[in-house]
């Protein structure tokens, strides 16, 4: 028997998903510059809010932490959403630094002084 199945990214969509919280400036050809909000993210794609009208199949280069320059193209669109696809799997290491610097970090709570 041959090998395995043979899966596209598209078909790894399964891949955990982390919520985060991550305003981005994506550069589109046609469009110029695109504010879009990462919501979450994996390491196949990622999805977005954003009220910027863009298709299936538009491609949008973005600057991520960790990994850089990187394309992604529009898998889905709804509702001031999309969902996006990374031009590559990225690597666990790097998508593990990449979620830690996009997480909201919770500021430390103020101490308070006892009474002399």
């Amino acid at each position: 028997m041959i090998g395995g199945a043979q899966l596209s990214v598209t078909d790894l969509r399964q891949a955990a998903r982390h919520p985060v919280d991550y305003p981005v400036l994506a550069e589109h050809r046609r469009i110029g510059d695109i504010h879009m909000h990462i919501t979450n993210i994996s390491a196949n794609g990622f999805m977005v809010e954003s009220d910027v009208a863009i298709g299936r199949g538009e491609r949008v280069m973005l600057r991520l932490p960790e990994i850089g320059r990187i394309e992604a193209h529009v898998i889905w669109v709804s509702e001031g959403r999309a969902g996006f696809q990374f031009e590559r799997i990225l690597r666990p290491d790097a998508f593990g630094s990449m979620v830690d610097q996009m997480q909201p970090r919770a500021r430390p709570k103020p101490r308070l002084r006892k009474a002399k």
